[in-house]
């Protein structure tokens, strides 16, 4: 949206000017200072080639965890921020494509690199499986539909699935090797951040081929694109496949980050903060998965720890008829669900929407009005 805003006289020439993503200069030297200022983090810390302590040893994690949230949550953004499909299966599908790859390493002793896809193509076809209500079905109905996906993928990876899953106990996920070398931490590092940002412009590109407009289409007008002779459920199946997929990449890619996985990391619970971390984002913008991943972790990781001591002297004091065990156990639920419900009520675009409009401000300035 803001990429299409110049000053007067400043106009493309030829098609290849078009078709970049970052149009302008301001948005060029943007993506380059934060994609330096992301793969430099490591270097930073006190363990680092330089022995500086300027980034925190824990934020290397932190930002690893937020690459792969960030994968599933654009693959949640392909599917109902551009197609206008509901799921609330994400976490299921992480489950997946995380299972399906330590499986894959473990028994038929694959290397991850053939894992890794291989175990997110898969999850793609379970996605593909569960897309199929969507030819008769929407709105809250799919939600449904999709819903039974977080039901019964943990059951068969609990009950039938036990013997390669390791049933509820935490399954060991082999290490990352590459020529014989197994990859130390920092490499892991790179490895999660550069797969994060081939997804992330692999989906940004998605959107501008006839696919990705399709999509649009349909979630603008699913009536008026069947008209127009798009074929609705084939174009929906492959948006669920694309969603299904990003969750088994981003479900590989924790499994290998944590070393082991259980099922109680893929709950419901999990799905439903996926699509909150989308609505953060904004739902159908590019930027939605890191607006909304980036603000999410911030706010569970810095800043609800860092109010919570003194909520829990404070709210015992204010709330005398409530028992302060149960107001320390709530507050984390309930800081979270009042700043989604702050986020509807004041900024229903989502952070994106916000972050374009503060840019095309900028640019018109000083006539921003």
């Amino acid at each position: 949206m803001s990429a299409n805003i110049r000053p007067s006289g400043v106009f493309d020439t030829r098609y290849e000017q078009d078709l970049i993503i970052n149009r302008t200069r301001f948005d060029q030297v943007l993506s380059a200072l934060f994609t330096l200022a992301i793969f430099a983090a490591p270097l930073l810390t006190r363990e680092g080639i330089f022995g500086v302590d300027i980034v925190p040893l824990g934020a290397i994690g932190t930002i690893q965890r937020i690459g792969i949230f960030m994968i599933a949550v654009q693959g949640l953004n392909l599917l109902v921020g551009y197609t206008g499909q509901i799921s609330l299966g994400q976490a299921a599908f992480m489950a997946v494509g995380a299972y399906t790859t330590a499986a894959l390493m473990r028994e038929l002793g694959m290397t991850f690199w053939v894992a890794l896809p291989l175990g997110a193509l898969f999850t793609g076809a379970v996605g593909l499986f569960f897309g199929l209500p969507s030819l008769r079905v929407k709105g809250f109905y799919l939600a449904m539909a999709t819903l039974a996906a977080q039901f019964i993928i943990p059951w068969l990876l609990r009950n039938p699935l036990a013997p390669l899953t390791n049933g509820s106990r935490p399954l060991e996920v082999p290490n990352v090797t590459l020529g014989g070398w197994q990859l130390n931490d920092l490499a892991i590092y790179y490895l999660i951040i550069t797969i994060t940002f081939l997804a992330m412009i692999a989906a940004r590109n998605i959107i501008r081929t006839r696919t990705g407009r399709a999509f649009v289409s349909i979630r603008d007008n699913d009536l008026a694109a069947e008209l127009l002779g798009i074929n609705v459920f084939a174009y929906k199946l492959r948006a669920f496949f694309l969603c299904a997929l990003y969750a088994g990449l981003a479900g590989g890619l924790l499994a290998i980050e944590s070393g082991s996985i259980t099922p109680t990391r893929f709950e419901l619970g999990n799905s439903i903060e996926y699509l909150a971390m989308l609505i953060i984002g904004g739902a159908g913008f590019p930027q939605a998965a890191f607006f909304g991943v980036g603000f999410v972790m911030i706010l569970k990781e810095a800043v609800i720890p860092g109010i919570t001591p003194f909520l829990r002297d404070f709210l015992p004091q204010a709330l005398p008829f409530i028992d302060a065990i149960s107001i320390s156990a709530s507050l984390t639920p309930t800081l979270f669900g009042l700043t989604l419900i702050l986020f509807l009520i004041f900024e229903p675009h989502g952070l994106a929407h916000r972050w374009e409009i503060l840019k095309i401000q900028w640019k018109l300035r000083p006539f921003s009005h």
